[in-house]
């Protein structure tokens, strides 16, 4: 057996594993060999592994220097599947952002303040910036504190996280369609990348009421299916190319807040269903809201007040509550002169577990460690 460094973490509504890139192999191939062997995949239960056996729990991040000026610490997300050999980097996750910057500090990649420390960090996957403000009293992370998120029992302390250029992240646009509503095997959807891929469409649209359980629509085989078949039509004209070994885009379904939100929502990840809704899902669903014309934009009432330039506060509503995003936006009224200025989301984490991660030796056979 083969220990590595590891801390088990979670960050926001996921959990996964943290690692300094420095104890990985460079090799692609042979950290993906060690990270499923570490997970337990594939395997439906993870049996073998320190992975949750659901995709929320089956995540890794990889820290390590920044290689940019404007950046304390570069971050790689890797989802490693649960029921397939399979580690995928397509996408961001925002949630297990929450903990970067916690990790960042206690491993000495980042000086802390007095009182709370700003970590810039350059989230390698997109290539985009995000800014995580951790409490640090006296130069040490606190993870104790009154802040409470929606999928998450009791309380800790939050973690604010800017994301600064995530516009087209993924897809080179905002709208990477050009347009504000599309129509794909004759159903109407909404193309849109603040920070990650989603696919909006409403869930009447699939005799839906949007208020169904995420196990209840997993169990709909034929709502599966028909969503796939859009998902890999829609990933190839929002120019992300054949997405059927990728997790992005998401699929979001939406309906009429019955919460006081601005809006409800179901999201595919892409083949299981959300606990919650992913952070820069939520993005982009609220960025969505606020844009005349689309699918989302319908159903936020509160969008028929707000004038061209505006910030505002959205909450998102998903199967375990709500998702605040605070947006700060400027020409709201077409997506020609659309521009997102900032958009903000507030996060918890916590420390599980750190010590080293057993990696059986035929494992990691060909790495370099």
């Amino acid at each position: 057996m083969i220990p590595i460094r590891a801390s088990l973490m979670r960050g926001g509504t996921s959990k996964g594993l943290f690692f300094l890139a420095e104890d990985l192999p460079q090799d692609s191939a042979a950290r993906d060999a060690i990270l499923l062997a570490a997970m337990g995949s594939p395997d439906e239960r993870q049996i073998d592994g320190v992975g949750g056996a659901h995709p929320l729990t089956s995540k890794v991040a990889i820290v390590a220097p920044s290689t940019r000026e404007d950046a304390d610490i570069d971050y790689l997300f890797l989802q490693v599947a649960v029921d397939k050999a399979v580690v995928s980097d397509s996408q961001n996750c925002g949630n297990l952002l929450a903990g970067v910057g916690p990790f960042a500090i206690e491993q000495g990649l980042v000086v802390p303040s007095d009182n709370y420390t700003d970590v810039r960090i350059h989230m390698v996957n997109t290539g985009t910036l995000a800014t995580a403000r951790v409490q640090t009293p006296e130069g040490k992370v606190n993870y104790e504190g009154d802040a409470v998120i929606d999928g998450v029992p009791g309380s800790a302390a939050p973690v604010y996280i800017d994301f600064l250029d995530v516009a087209g992240s993924s897809c080179g646009h905002l709208f990477p369609t050009g347009s504000t509503v599309d129509c794909i095997d004759n159903t109407a959807l909404t193309c849109i990348d603040n920070g990650m891929p989603v696919v909006i469409l409403r869930a009447r649209d699939f005799g839906l009421t949007g208020q169904e359980s995420p196990q209840a629509l997993e169990n709909n085989n034929e709502l599966k299916a028909k969503l796939e078949s859009i998902r890999l039509k829609a990933g190839a004209l929002m120019g992300l190319g054949d997405v059927s070994k990728k997790t992005v885009p998401k699929m979001t379904l939406v309906s009429a807040p019955v919460k006081g939100g601005a809006i409800n929502t179901r999201t595919f990840i892409p083949h299981r269903v959300h606990e919650a809704i992913g952070v820069l899902g939520s993005v982009s669903v609220a960025t969505a809201c606020v844009v005349d014309g689309t699918l989302a934009n319908a159903y936020f009432e509160q969008a028929k007040q707000l004038p061209d330039s505006t910030v505002c506060q959205l909450a998102v509503e998903h199967p375990s509550g709500a998702f605040s995003v605070e947006m700060d936006v400027r020409g709201r009224s077409a997506i020609a002169s659309f521009c997102v200025n900032r958009a903000a989301i507030l996060r918890t984490t916590r420390l599980l577990m750190r010590g080293e991660v057993m990696i059986p030796t035929n494992a990691s056979q060909n790495s370099d460690i």
